[in-house]
């Protein structure tokens, strides 16, 4: 009686405190939209109205868009210079300058504090510790010197050949996933819900060492928070996919305490284990990571399956030519990155005063790097607007970005695309699309929610 009496104040601490966290993310989630989203969404599309290209873009990136329209308005951007002044931040399409923001030390990824204004500190104060893509420690929105140490670390854990290493099981899975669609027969199946979702959220529940019965999980938490990485959002948008994250965050906290206990043979193991001269990562730091990985990863792969489909249906003669070269395959997934990107952009800060292209940078200004437009910049690609599996330097595309922010998950991905589209359209020679393909509504990252088909 004593020793549960004695637990009682530990237990209300506890319990209070948790309360207390669940209160201030309510107060603080409407404000978090505001100036994350609702500002710039309200501001953005009156821009837009007005004609204004980077408000127009984001508009004709709406609901996936239409990717002809959209790559119409990149060559209009394009045609105003390799920088185009835009009323909220600079802009540029240009495969060198898109390469040189991304690989320089004078941008950074969030604003310096020097430049940061009362939205700025409002936005800062709005953010709570809960695990996602777009906050820190994101490894997308961190700068060294913590850039540096998690990247070192993670580096270590999804190496080439650890990537390598993952190829057999990738092509196994593979194979069991076609095995089911083979049901179906002559019935129609959507080839996202039934392939290209769960190809890469077996291959990352793997890596993350997450039992079978728990991987429908991860597929919901992932298709539920991926949209944090877009812009612009629905307050009834966000507030989902925020309530995806706490609860995703919470189970992240349950499933790394198990590791920790059970440690196996998977990457994410590995990665709760090491150390770096002594000093591993924080709780908050390993949930990040985990998150990026199910999130950017997950759904990037996604895109990048769809995609590559989407496109090897549209042009019969280059999948005819991977038929005749199969060596080919590797160099067509890049071609598949360059023509139709699972992103279409990021940005970067101006650390200080600095020049781009014979352009004055100020301090503290925003230049958003156009991935898409640079993948089809004319002075790098010959023909850019032509989609070719066998294009000699395809594989110079900027889809996984540039610099230290280079996407570290990027051999894994090119092995699942390769290995999934290969597999796939290997297995059914005779696939076609049916009507009823609709694009994914994000703006930033550019995919297929739907593709329907039959088989045979």
């Amino acid at each position: 009686m004593l020793g549960l009496t004695s637990d009682v104040p530990g237990r209300t601490r506890h319990t209070a405190g948790v309360v207390a966290g669940r209160i201030e993310r309510r107060v603080k989630l409407p404000v978090r939209w505001a100036v994350n989203h609702g500002l710039m969404r309200t501001v953005l599309a009156r821009a837009g109205a007005r004609g204004e290209l980077q408000g127009r873009l984001v508009g004709e990136a709406q609901g996936g868009g239409d990717p002809q329209a959209v790559y119409e308005l990149l060559e209009e951007i394009r045609g105003h210079g390799t920088i185009y002044h835009g009323q909220f931040s600079m802009m540029t399409v240009d495969h060198a300058a898109v390469k040189e923001v991304l690989g320089s030390a004078d941008f950074r990824t969030g604003m310096p504090s020097a430049a940061a204004g009362v939205l700025a500190r409002v936005a800062e104060w709005s953010q709570v510790e809960v695990v996602s893509p777009v906050t820190p420690p994101s490894l997308l929105v961190t700068d060294p010197p913590d850039h540096t140490r998690y990247r070192k670390l993670v580096t270590r854990v999804f190496s080439v050949k650890a990537v390598a290493a993952l190829r057999e099981r990738t092509e196994e899975i593979a194979a069991e996933l076609l095995d089911d669609l083979a049901a179906a027969g002559t019935e129609p199946v959507d080839l996202v819900a039934r392939y290209c979702a769960l190809l890469p959220v077996t291959v990352i529940s793997e890596i993350l060492g997450v039992p079978r019965s728990e991987r429908a999980r991860v597929l919901a938490f992932g298709e539920a928070a991926a949209p944090s990485l877009d812009l612009g959002l629905t307050w009834s948008r966000f507030r989902k996919v925020e309530a995806a994250l706490e609860e995703f965050d919470d189970w992240l906290g349950d499933h790394l305490e198990g590791l920790r206990r059970n440690p196996g043979d998977d990457l994410m193991s590995k990665l709760v284990a090491a150390r770096d001269e002594g000093e591993g990562l924080s709780e908050i730091e390993l949930k990040s990571i985990a998150g990026l990985v199910l999130a950017a990863g997950f759904e990037t792969t996604v895109n990048l399956l769809g995609n590559g489909i989407a496109l090897l249906a549209e042009h019969p003669d280059q999948l005819a030519l991977l038929r005749e070269r199969p060596e080919l395959w590797p160099n067509a997934v890049d071609e598949v990155l360059r023509f139709d990107p699972p992103v279409l952009l990021t940005g970067r800060f101006a650390a200080r005063a600095t020049e781009i292209a014979g352009t004055t940078v100020p301090a503290g200004m925003l230049i958003t790097t156009v991935l898409a437009g640079a993948n089809r910049d004319p002075q790098v690609f010959e023909e850019p607007d032509r989609f070719d599996v066998a294009r000699s330097n395809a594989g110079e595309h900027l889809s996984f970005s540039s610099g230290r922010h280079y996407c570290l998950g990027a051999s894994l991905a090119r092995m699942e695309g390769e290995v999934g589209l290969r597999a796939l359209l290997d297995r059914f020679p005779d696939l076609r699309l049916l009507p009823g393909a609709h694009r994914r509504p994000t703006r930033i990252l550019r995919g297929w929610e739907s593709l329907p088909a039959v088989l045979a």
